[in-house]
This record gives C-alpha cells, sequence and structure tokens, in this order.
C-alpha cells in the first residue's frame, strides 16, 4: 500500500480520531487536576501589617493562612515603634494564594551611629555644612572669649565631644565658638 492510499483509507482516520479523542480526554484530565491542586479562583485578602509588631503579625498571618519573611530593616522611622512593620509586599488588601510569602521590612531599634567630623578649629560656616550633612541637628551654640573664631568644643546631652565618637543620626551637637576676642 502506497503511502497516499494509506491517508486516504478508513484505518488512519480510525486511528486519528482515537489519538484526538485520546489528547482532549488527557488534556481535561490535566485542567481539572491542576484546578483543584491550585485551587483555582480562591484567594487570601492581605491583611494590613504596618506598625504591628512581629508578634502580632505572625499571628495574623497564621490565622490568613500566610507566611512571613522577613527581608531587611530600613532606616528607623520614628513614626513606627521599634521591631515593627514599615514596608510589606504584597501590599494590604491584595488578592493572594493561601501560603503565599508576605515580605516585611522592619523598623530597627534606632537610628545607625555616625562618626562625628573632627570639626575643632574650624569656622561655623565650614563646620555647620559638614554635621548638616551626616544628619546631625545643631544644639545650642555658645560663644567663648578666645582668639579665633573657630569652634571650641563639642558635647552632646552635656557630655563633651570628641572627634570620631559614634552618634545616633538626628543627634543634637552643642558648639562652643570663639568670638575673636581676648
Amino acid at each position: 500500500m502506497s503511502f497516499v492510499k494509506f491517508l486516504t483509507s478508513k484505518v488512519f482516520f480510525k486511528q486519528l480520531a482515537l489519538a484526538l479523542i485520546a489528547l482532549v480526554v488527557i488534556c481535561f484530565i490535566a485542567l481539572k487536576w491542576l484546578s483543584v491542586t491550585t485551587n483555582h479562583g480562591e484567594f487570601v485578602i492581605v491583611p494590613d501589617l504596618k506598625g504591628k509588631s512581629l508578634e502580632t503579625v505572625g499571628i495574623e498571618l497564621k490565622d490568613h493562612d500566610l507566611a512571613m519573611e522577613i527581608q531587611d530593616s530600613a532606616n528607623y522611622n520614628p513614626k513606627y515603634p521599634k521591631y515593627s512593620v514599615i514596608e510589606q509586599n504584597p501590599i494590604a488588601g491584595s488578592e493572594v494564594k493561601e501560603n503565599r510569602k508576605i515580605y516585611l521590612i522592619l523598623n530597627p531599634s534606632g537610628y545607625r551611629k555616625v562618626e562625628v567630623p573632627n570639626i575643632l578649629k574650624r569656622t561655623f560656616r565650614q563646620a555647620k555644612p559638614q554635621l548638616e550633612a551626616l544628619e546631625f541637628e545643631i544644639g545650642d551654640i555658645t560663644y567663648k572669649d578666645a582668639i579665633g573664631e573657630g569652634v571650641i568644643s563639642m558635647s552632646h546631652k552635656g557630655k563633651t565631644l570628641k572627634p570620631g565618637t559614634s552618634l545616633p543620626l538626628t543627634s543634637k551637637i552643642d558648639l562652643v565658638l570663639g568670638n575673636g576676642k581676648l
């Protein structure tokens, strides 16, 4: 039998029909299996976790059949309590599958510490931008009789500071400046 005659015979069409029926049945079974195992159309609403402690977050996520993963601690935000959630992904109100990981960014325990620069014997005009660039705040400024008009000493909460001392960001540094009179 030639190939062309085989393609036009009843046997070929029967085999082709059986193959198509088998393919449709296998696809139907596979789609039903996927629908059941992936809980197609079933979602969990992500709760709002911002500002909550880790213990509260753990309980809330467990109640919603979700998992958590702590990604990182961000820069300190004084609006939120220490070690509380300041960001989450996916955001609150999103629809996700159960057992989905919710990625959390926590508020650290405080501002990171930065070394105080050596601004002694520098003018206030030079010292101020250097301190502000490191996110320090300039506190009280007092003047003392001295030959120069530079920074004579610096202090934080009444304690004298030496260059290189580590302080949290946004700390207030009090300065004693020379007034140029002796």
